[in-house]
């Protein structure tokens, strides 16, 4: 009776270790690929190549590999909303029309609004889908209807490109994709995608939709989210794009404004998404704090030199500055600038008025950063006959 008892107990202890064997898997089961994933990210290098550059003159502040060329994902869509916005300016197209959904857009995949064949939404609505939402299918359906189809449309996109002097860029799709058999992937670089930026910020309202967190799309039903998170994240950033595929990595086109400076951050093949939007922002948070915008130049600024008119009513005038010219300057080398004039001793002829006299070369370091044109405020007719044979002389008249 007693060995029967003790045999009992062994068994239900080996019954109750078996069954206990697969829940204690089953509980730590799913951890061991998430830390094996997170080593794998901390392994790898934090992005493939990087640019930061100021967006009102495009200097470029830090970089590497810049002009490398890698696929750019959805960031491809930037080129698509620039195509648009140029149409919208001749009055082709208007965010009011309406665009219906075919067969080929609503079969598109990837991140979508789930467009479905038949439906009609206005440009606006399919723009900030785009945009916002970066929907690969209202990428078609806006390229089906602005341009008469995709390849059209990839025509117009690496025709802005040559324009823009994009040379690192080549597009193949209008949503990017990855390429199917057959297919080309598009390509990019930092570089050539900084430059691309400084065209969309053009564009105050595209740059209403990259600035947008969340929208509603058909009639509210569907919720757009932005894939960009610096816009919570990041005090200031108001855009651009980010995209995403396997071979491609983490990409993000990020721009912030703080004052009067605004600098373009352009990370490509991070190996997530987090460590994406880390390093763009750690690159925008070190440009803000090391450098500030100088006013160096002021439109309308009087330049202090004479200008001697040999036939103008006027004996003598004083140039002004055409334009305004601000430049990014590191916080330390504000006492380097310098501005030198360039102006003719005397200028022959009536003077109109905003003629330019001469120039003004701003050196930063003694490297010419900026010139300005010194213009005349003022027409000036030529003097009478009998003054100007005077003058001519070199009489004092």
């Amino acid at each position: 009776m007693k060995r029967l008892f003790v045999t009992t107990i062994i068994c239900l202890f080996c019954v109750t270790a078996l069954e206990a064997r697969p829940a204690i898997a089953k509980k730590h089961s799913p951890r061991k690929p998430i830390a094996e994933q997170k080593a794998k990210e901390a392994d790898r290098a934090p992005y493939q190549a990087y640019i930061v550059t100021e967006a009102n003159t495009g200097k470029v502040l830090e970089g590497e590999n810049a002009n490398a060329k890698r696929p750019p994902a959805s960031i491809t869509k930037l080129m698509v909303a620039c195509i648009v916005m140029e149409k919208l300016a001749t009055g082709a197209v208007k965010l009011t029309d309406r665009i219906p959904i075919s067969r080929e857009a609503s079969k598109i995949g990837g991140s979508q609004v789930y467009l479905k064949e038949g439906e009609t939404f206005t440009l606006e609505e399919l723009m900030k889908a785009m945009m916002i939402h970066s929907a690969n299918d209202a990428a078609y359906a806006i390229s089906e209807f602005v341009a008469g189809g995709a390849e059209e449309m990839v025509k117009l996109m690496n025709e802005k490109a040559k324009q823009l002097g994009l040379n690192d860029t080549e597009y193949h799709s209008v949503h990017g994709l990855p390429p199917g058999k057959g297919q080309k992937e598009d390509l990019t670089s930092c570089a050539d995608l900084a430059i691309l930026a400084r065209e969309v910020l053009n564009y105050p309202k595209l740059m209403e939709w990259t600035s947008t967190k969340t929208d509603g799309f058909r009639d509210g039903k569907f919720v757009l989210t932005n894939t960009n998170k610096l816009l919570v994240k990041f005090p200031g950033a108001d855009g651009l794009k980010t995209g995403y595929y396997r071979e491609s990595g983490f990409n993000i086109v990020a721009t912030a404004k703080r004052g009067d400076l605004r600098f373009i951050a352009v990370v490509m093949g991070s190996p997530s998404g987090k460590i994406r939007d880390d390093v763009a922002m750690e690159k925008l948070k070190k440009a803000f704090s090391q450098y500030k915008m100088l006013n160096v130049v002021k439109k309308g600024e009087v330049v202090d030199q004479d200008v001697f008119l040999i036939d103008g009513k006027y004996k003598r005038m004083k140039g002004v500055a055409e334009k305004t010219f601000s430049y990014p300057i590191p916080v330390d080398k504000k006492g380097t600038i310098k501005k030198e004039v360039v102006l003719p001793d005397r200028i022959k002829g009536e003077i109109r008025e905003g003629q330019k006299l001469g120039e003004m070369v701003v050196r930063l370091d003694n490297d010419v950063i900026g010139k300005v044109d010194i213009v005349s405020p003022v027409y000036v007719p030529k003097a009478n006959l009998f003054t100007r044979f005077i003058r001519r002389l070199g009489l004092n008249v």
